[in-house]
């Protein structure tokens, strides 16, 4: 029988569970999960379980267990509990604050839950005591819990992976609700949501959301509009491309300006806008390239993992999740979240090296590689959003070859997938920024959420790398400063970030580019092996002070 689980919230700080041994199976099973600080353990806790009493019963070699170990008790005197898990918040908890706090809370929390789900053989609820940071409780236990398979065997000695709870067979009930916690749980999931599939999926998720439009454009449309280049990476496939669009209008002035989202794969940002009841909220605007699959085109990609770029639709999912999460949590904002989607297949008419297209902004754009391809997509789609629609920030995110990029208002933030990862590693994600403002709120939320951001260069001088003797562009810069100069492409189709002398630009924009976390990793604490849907958190962040701001003006 699957284990069925159930995590109920209560109020106590986050630790990490280790699993000790194996719950009875087929039986229904409740237990608490409670995080302890081993130097200073307490008897008082939400669940009545006197931690500090059986963390006396510990061996004194491993009382000072790092973040995330677990003990399991079983029969504890506990309520109607009868398997209670410890988790250790690690040495020096106390002296811990702020976003250091937080992540090791979620670090307990995740391996918690991780640990029982392997203990457990049937119907379990799982109470958490989660009093330290119930909304970075709530993140890490559903994050925790999230598994895609399509596995058909049943679990045997051999194969331990088949052993996890699937994600429909697992019931969240808060044992203590409050809005942190609440809000927490829709912040994972819609981060789940960024790992499953898109146009009909996403119609599905927002059904029954207030205040939200979804518009599924077609390849006759996307031609009317005369997305040359857009339609260029998915000339070689069979499978038609789609062009997504998702309004939302939370603000009190349901007209005003929107925030942008386009995304091969980008979050939220604020952008520092004080929203004030009845104030014109202007509009955010999120893109994010959406390749389903991409095999390189007709510069195919080495058969070696290629498997993975069905990953290389991280940028978009990262836009959809944060764009749900946006809207669920009611935040006064108007946005518009932009996601071309398609395949990048070799074919009869796939696009050629050596090809010039003119993009919709009338720029000529020669072809040099066609494993290049999301910079295509995003041209376009950056353009439609930014002149249509017009917004005060443009975000974008992407995993592009040589980067990954947010535009928002001032501010361009660009990162690349394997360029950004070997300067990098998965520690940070890089960001060009055209606008200081931007990137200091945008590297304030990645501390909080521990979604870490470098600011990268986002310099004219790298400019002639992609300059053509053919064309006004080309799609590609050479090995050196890929990121740097995938970031300058995309710059050029961003319309409104130009400010007039003695003005500050009516747009700005933030560029982030991501690999690492947009195809399946090893996973950590409280994800699973799979994409990580990295930025998200620090996205959400933003959206908080955004919300944070707005009951200030409320009070004021």
């Amino acid at each position: 029988m699957l284990p069925r689980l159930s995590i109920k919230s209560a109020r106590s700080a986050l630790p990490r569970l280790s699993q000790s041994q194996k719950l009875l199976s087929n039986m229904s099973t409740k237990a608490f999960i409670v995080p302890i600080d081993p130097a200073a353990p307490s008897s008082q806790s939400p669940s009545g379980v006197d931690a500090a009493k059986l963390w006396s019963t510990v061996p004194k070699s491993q009382k000072t267990p790092k973040v995330g170990s677990t003990r399991t008790f079983y029969d504890t005197p506990a309520g109607d509990a009868n398997v209670t898990t410890l988790v250790s918040l690690g040495e020096g908890f106390e002296g811990k604050a702020g976003p250091g706090k937080r992540e090791l809370v979620r670090k307990a929390i995740g391996s918690a839950v991780k640990d029982v789900k392997a203990l457990v053989d049937g119907e379990t609820s799982v109470a958490i005591d989660a009093s330290s940071d119930p909304h970075a409780a709530a993140v890490a236990a559903y994050l925790a819990n999230y598994k895609f398979t399509l596995k058909t065997d049943p679990p045997s000695a051999f194969n331990p992976n088949l052993k996890d709870a699937l994600p429909e067979k697992i019931k969240f009930e808060p044992f203590e609700a409050s809005k942190e916690w609440d809000a927490g749980v829709i912040a994972a999931k819609a981060q789940n949501l960024a790992r499953t599939a898109f146009c009909e999926r996403v119609q599905s998720e927002f059904k029954g959301v207030e205040n939200v439009e979804i518009f599924v454009r077609d390849e006759a449309w996307a031609a009317e509009k005369g997305m040359r280049t857009f339609l260029s990476v998915t000339a070689g496939t069979s499978e038609p491309a789609k062009f997504l669009e998702i309004h939302y209008k939370g603000a009190a002035d349901k007209s005003a300006q929107p925030l942008a989202l386009v995304g091969k794969g980008i979050t939220f940002d604020s952008g520092g806008i004080s929203l004030k009841p009845g104030a014109s909220a202007q509009p955010l605007a999120l893109v994010g390239k959406g390749i389903t699959f991409d095999s390189g085109g007709i510069s195919l990609k080495p058969g070696a993992g290629m498997k993975l770029m069905r990953g290389d639709m991280g940028g978009a999912a990262t836009v959809v999740s944060s764009a749900l999460a946006i809207a669920q949590l009611k935040i006064p904002i108007n946005y518009v979240a932009v996601t071309p989607l398609c395949e990048n297949m070799p074919g009869p008419s796939a696009t050629k090296p050596g090809d010039i297209i003119y993009a919709m902004n009338g720029k000529t754009v020669e072809v040099d590689n066609t494993d290049a391809e999301g910079r295509l997509v995003l041209s376009d789609a950056i353009y439609y959003t930014s002149t249509v629609y017009k917004p005060h920030t443009l975000i974008d995110l992407a995993t592009l070859t040589g980067f990954v990029h947010i535009i928002v208002w001032l501010i361009i933030a660009y990162k690349s997938p394997r360029a950004m990862v070997i300067a990098l590693g998965e520690i940070y994600s890089g960001v060009f920024s055209t606008s200081d403002t931007l990137w200091e709120e945008l590297h304030a939320a990645g501390e909080v959420e521990h979604d870490r951001f470098w600011r990268m260069p986002l310099e004219d001088e790298y400019g002639p790398q992609i300059y053509s003797s053919n064309a006004d562009l080309q799609n590609t810069g050479g090995r050196e400063a890929g990121s740097c100069t995938a970031a300058l492409f995309l710059k050029a189709f961003v319309e409104g970030i130009e400010a007039e002398e003695g003005k500050e630009a009516p747009l700005r924009g933030t560029h982030q580019g991501y690999q690492a976390d947009a195809v399946p990793r090893k996973g950590n604490d409280r994800t699973p092996r799979t994409g990580l849907g990295r930025v998200r958190e620090a996205a959400l962040q933003l959206q908080v002070v955004m919300v944070e701001m707005f009951e200030l003006g409320k009070a004021n």
